[in-house]
């Protein structure tokens, strides 16, 4: 077989591999690292050495690996909120600058005297190791799920994380190859300087240009995606050239920018790039894992195990433990956050080119052979670790629930901010979802947490902080929109959480198909009630109560008081959060609460709003046109 043939073949395979893993490990429901890294190292052992990603890319493979890191930073920097630093920014920055530090010192005196590395080496194993991993950490966190401050404080951390720590380790290694270990932090400090500045330029000039030229549609849409693309990667080439490896931090501070600027939309960029991520992260693994071979994980010893030990027990324990001193964090979230620094793709990357620069130069050889399994085995131990304990340690700490019951509004009108508010005054975590913004600024000024933008979106998933949350909503006036929304939530919640509003009565002849549909969600709120009565009611004057149902006043009571003039809505009990639907509407107990729409004291007669509208509208008219007539004759 032709070399070009092979090489061909050999990238199919790796992609077809790649994303074979992600659906096996979504089916499995495991973190999907994991498989990859089983498949890279499969591959790599199992098949010739004419098949390896050294013999496929040659000199290609590092330069390919260090671009496609970048474009993931790029992608992480996408989902960062300006507004969330307000409640978490102090934490974080103490945790990308004390929590660094700490993390590099501890790792760097375990590689020593654990491991038994050189001074060297176990000072670039710290360095390296103190990146998180935000292709890890963002996927744990949805399943998680976690409430409160820290859900954002792990997903900026594991982001801002990535390039500080590269740079670190970039800056190390080069103190190592000119020889000036003992006398680095002088060096070190002055490459943080320089990286800093090459990074806010660069990337701060590259988003300008980038905004500008959208905004003045200099760029037609369909070349959008391509255009960021092609320009993140330049500017990640540019700053490289003025200073080793500060094309990390320049693509982070680009995908932060974009994200927080006002002046257009970057949701089609942000969905096109969680594709390209994908790919990228799946591809990566595989070929890194490959280059990792059996004798390689034979120089790893008892001791080894006892590093990753050491970074999961102590290491993040003291990092977290002196970034968050001062902090306002309660002792269990600090907890949490203690128990969640997985690695991911930049320690696999970042390590595999210094351990074959270390080789090529003939730099402590014996040792730089170490670096790759002990990297990889820290990266499989901290992904599996945290993998399958993460959940449950956040249930016992209070900060996630086995059977969340917050409440995902997807809907801003009267009716859904009435209700929204209402459950939020109990206690009950909700969250107002849309994608006009006029909408969203009406939920945000009654108080409510609100997330402004496409459900359906890709990014969504990951955007909307779903901490607490448990059961979705869907109350547009739009019932595909509505269905389609149900559709897409089942990646985060069951099946039985899902429900949506009728946005009208069905016409006749309409009834089963419009009201049992196989791919709707669970129809709320009873026989007959709709997006329209249920707004036409609110916009009369009905309103939201709560009725506490006793062994003396139960729902028969309450039904002989009220008879037809309320409409129950939902049930409190325990903490859930129970709608009354269509096809099961319950029989409400003892000792739950009844949220129902009641009419106001003086009730209006049941009429229909937007014909009222359009009579006083008419009146209006001819009472100003005789008005005019009026004057007319006067002024005559």
């Amino acid at each position: 077989m032709e070399a070009t043939e092979r090489i061909l073949l050999g990238l199919a395979g790796v992609l077809l591999l790649g994303i074979s893993a992600q659906w096996l490990a979504w089916k499995l429901r495991l973190p999907s690292i994991l498989l990859l890294l089983v498949f890279g190292f499969a591959v790599g052992n199992l098949l010739s050495p004419e098949w390896s990603p050294d013999a496929l890319l040659g000199d290609l493979l590092f330069p390919v690996v260090s671009l496609s890191v970048a474009v993931i930073l790029f992608e992480g920097g996408l989902t960062l909120r300006l507004g969330e630093l307000k409640h978490v920014g102090a934490t974080v920055l103490r945790l990308v600058t004390i929590g660094v530090l700490v993390t590099a010192v501890v790792a760097m005196l375990l590689a020593r005297y654990v491991v038994g590395l050189d001074w060297e080496l176990a000072f670039l194993v710290g360095s390296i190791l103190t990146v998180t991993g935000p292709t890890v950490v963002g996927p744990l966190l949805r399943y998680v799920r976690p409430a409160g401050r820290v859900g954002p404080i792990l997903n900026w951390e594991g982001i801002l994380v990535d390039p500080v720590g590269a740079v670190l380790a970039v800056l190390v290694f080069e103190a190592i190859r000119a020889g000036l270990v003992e006398g680095a932090t002088g060096t070190i400090l002055l490459g943080v300087v320089e990286t800093l500045a090459v990074g806010l330029i660069v990337g701060a000039a590259a988003s300008v240009f980038m905004v500008l030229a959208f905004r003045k549609h200099v760029v037609p849409d369909h070349l959008q995606n391509p255009f960021a693309l092609a320009l993140v990667l330049g500017a990640t080439v540019l700053s490289n050239q003025l200073h080793h490896e500060a094309g990390l931090l320049t693509a982070t501070l680009m995908g932060f920018a974009l994200s927080n600027q006002r002046w257009f939309p970057v949701r089609h960029i942000v969905e096109f790039k969680e594709n390209l991520r994908v790919l990228l992260i799946s591809s990566l693994f595989i070929l890194l894992a490959a280059r990792v071979s059996v004798a390689d994980l034979q120089l790893l010893s008892f001791g080894s195990v006892l590093f990753v030990l050491g970074l999961i027990l102590v290491a993040r324990p003291l990092t977290v433990a002196a970034s968050t001193v001062t902090s306002s964090l309660t002792w269990k979230e600090k907890a949490f956050v203690a128990w969640m620094a997985p690695r991911g793709i930049v320690a696999a990357a970042v390590t595999s080119i210094f351990a074959l620069r270390l080789e090529e130069e003939g730099i402590l050889v014996e040792g730089a052979r170490q670096l790759v399994p002990l990297v990889f085995l820290v990266i499989v131990g901290t992904v599996s670790l945290y993998g399958l304990t993460a959940a449950p340690f956040a249930r016992r700490l209070g900060l996630a629930e086995k059977e969340p019951q917050g409440v995902l509004l997807l809907g801003c009108h009267p009716f859904s901010i009435a209700l929204g508010k209402l459950l939020h005054e109990e206690g009950v975590p909700v969250l107002m979802v849309d994608n006009n913004y006029r909408k969203v600024s009406s939920a945000r000024m009654e108080g409510l947490p609100v997330w402004h933008g496409n459900i359906l979106a890709e990014y969504a998933i990951e955007e909307m902080r779903l901490g607490g949350i448990g059961k979705l909503f869907a109350m547009t006036p739009n019932d595909e929109a509505n269905s389609l929304a149900t559709q897409h939530m089942r990646e985060v919640f069951s099946r039985t959480d899902l429900y949506q509003l009728v946005s009208d009565a069905p016409r006749e002849g309409m009834r089963e198909a419009a009201l049992a549909h196989e791919l709707r969600g669970r129809l709320l709120f009873g026989e007959g009630r709709t997006y329209r009565d249920l707004n036409d009611r609110v916009a009369r004057g009905w309103v939201l109560k709560t009725t506490p149902l006793t062994e003396k006043f139960d729902f028969d009571s309450f039904r002989e008081q009220h008879g037809d003039d309320a409409i129950p809505l939902l049930l409190l009990y325990s903490g859930r959060v129970t709608p009354l639907t269509v096809l099961d509407p319950k029989s409400p107990r003892e000792g739950s609460v009844l949220v129902h729409l009641a009419p106001p004291t003086c009730a209006a007669p049941a009429v229909d709003v937007t014909k009222e509208k359009e009579k006083e509208k008419e009146k209006g008219d001819d009472e100003k046109g005789e008005s005019r007539s009026a004057d007319g004759p006067a002024a005559t």
